[in-house]
């Protein structure tokens, strides 16, 4: 698992083409010829990148369920609708297709936004109401999450 790191702001054009931010594709370098996967994030009205290898993972995870348990098979296609194999084009660029960009709301302004193994794309104004949002404490959130954590000898979570 390749961890992925940086918030980068960008600009879509007309045909919904976004310049991958150089810093974000040197670290993709090993993903650029395998190609990548677009898909609806599942919380967020934002965008999820899947470099091949983690779409790869996660689909072994998805294929392990039981497809004749309804719930599973509802998740099944809900994950995976509006799913899109994308590349990024020799020019640097990622065409996010137009029902995407519908879903998302990306209108001009674009953030890249590291999700550990995965690249969150977001409508700027969207991204910055995200983070910013009132109706998150994140000091509340981040001791529920990993408060518990403390699985090192070194005393960090």
């Amino acid at each position: 698992m390749n961890t992925i790191v940086g918030t980068y702001e960008c600009k879509v054009d007309a045909k919904g083409r976004v310049l991958m931010p150089a810093p974000l594709k040197k670290q993709l370098a090993t993903s650029l010829q395998e190609g990548f996967v677009l898909k609806r994030s599942v919380f967020q009205p934002c965008l999820e990148l899947y470099p091949m290898e983690e779409w790869n993972l996660m689909m072994q995870k998805i294929n392990k369920l039981n497809r004749f348990v309804k719930k599973n098979n509802d998740f099944i296609r809900r994950f995976t609708a509006g799913v899109k194999m994308v590349e990024i084009d020799a020019l640097g660029r990622l065409l996010v297709p137009k029902d995407l960009v519908v879903f998302s709301s990306i209108a001009k302004d674009v953030v890249f936004s590291s999700a550990v193994n995965i690249v969150e794309i977001w409508d700027k104004e969207l991204y910055e109401k995200s983070i910013n949002g009132d109706d998150i404490d994140f000091a509340d959130l981040a001791e529920d999450v990993m408060g518990n954590l403390n699985d090192d000898d070194n005393g960090i979570s």
